[in-house]
């Protein structure tokens, strides 16, 4: 018998407004039941995690999908950041991200990261991945609960 799906709160950090408005959609047409909330850059990643500016009443995500390459901070500084922590280094981290860049690649997991995605070139990929990530986060692995 199937357990119904968890629903989880996923941060996405990405700047492009048209990437954002395709994974919103692509989330909306899965039909997950997950909250999804978009920020704009590295340093509004940050503003929500730690809950300041706009973002006082923010829920700690359950997951972050993670461009590296925004303005004002980039993923990997963000990413740094979040990994020296001890309050969000246990946020998993997939970095969904159109470089193909082989130190982008080793960097990321070096400070941590849980996947390293190239961001689909299509909308049925989109759709495929978004599928895969929420079985993925929700039936296979086990996360320890981050609500605080």
């Amino acid at each position: 018998m199937n357990e119904p799906k968890i629903a989880m709160t996923i941060l996405v950090a990405e700047d492009d407004p048209d990437h954002q408005l395709i994974i919103k959609e692509g989330f909306e047409e899965t039909h997950l039941p997950h909250e999804l909330v978009i920020v704009d850059d590295g340093e509004e990643l940050m503003d929500y995690l730690y809950r300041k500016n706009k973002h006082v009443n923010a829920i700690k995500p359950d997951i972050i999908l993670l461009d590296l390459n925004m303005p004002k901070k980039n993923g990997l500084e963000a990413l740094k950041e979040i990994k020296a922590d001890v309050g969000l280094q246990n946020i998993p981290i997939v970095v969904l991200t159109g470089s193909k860049d082989e130190e982008d690649l080793t960097r990321s997991y070096n400070l941590g990261i849980n996947l390293y995605i190239n961001k689909p070139t299509t909308y049925a990929e989109l759709i495929k991945m978004l599928k895969w990530l929420d079985e993925y986060w929700n039936e296979i692995v086990h996360l320890p609960s981050l609500q605080d």
